[in-house]
């Protein structure tokens, strides 16, 4: 089904009647309700909320004669791009809960020296041994630890078995999930 001149028109027409987008899909035929209302945005038409309120108060006067098609308005100019990255906006949420806009910087990471040593020498000894799978080999049997950046090829996942009910090895569990007591004890 094309747009013709006649089916625009007619379009044109049942909406300033006020017909529904149903009615006149029906009655143009071989068209759907969504496809007029697609139609009816890209002509710009007015939104009859707004404008038949208008229209019912005021008497209607003789139509006016047809006059030329109007040109489509000038799009908006794009609004600039900063090149500055934003602080992110102040939430009230704790910061593990805190969902940060893209492109924005991530909040500081627990760095390396928060976890016990014992915990990073298993880790340590375990990524050696780890199948380095990619994320389509991923199971709910496999570890799910990501290993590098993701932007490089040297990106992998560790793969070994995981841990009842959990989504890491055992090693990764001991990083990922410390016990509440002793993160307390750091924080002092």
């Amino acid at each position: 089904m094309s747009w013709t001149d006649d089916r625009v028109e007619t379009l044109k027409r049942m909406w300033g009647e006020g017909q529904s987008a149903s009615q006149i899909a029906k009655e143009l035929g071989g068209v759907t309700r969504n496809a007029v209302i697609g139609k009816v945005h890209r002509l710009g038409l007015s939104n009859r909320a707004t404008a038949g309120t208008a229209a019912k108060a005021e008497p209607k006067a003789k139509p006016a004669p047809k006059a030329e098609p109007k040109a489509k308005p000038a799009p908006k100019p794009a609004p600039e791009m900063k090149t500055e990255a934003a602080a992110p906006p102040k939430s009230n949420l704790p910061a593990r809960k805190q969902i940060i806009p893209a492109g924005q910087p991530l909040p500081p990471q627990p760095s390396a020296n928060e976890i016990s040593p014992e915990a990073l020498a298993k880790v340590n000894e375990v990524e050696k041994k780890a199948k380095k799978i990619s994320l389509m080999e991923l199971t709910e049997r496999t570890c799910k630890w990501p290993v590098g950046d993701p932007a490089t090829e040297d990106f992998w996942f560790c793969g070994l078995p995981v841990k009842q009910g959990k989504p890491y090895c055992e090693a990764h569990v001991g990083v990922a999930f410390q016990p509440m007591s002793s993160r307390r004890d750091r924080r002092r």
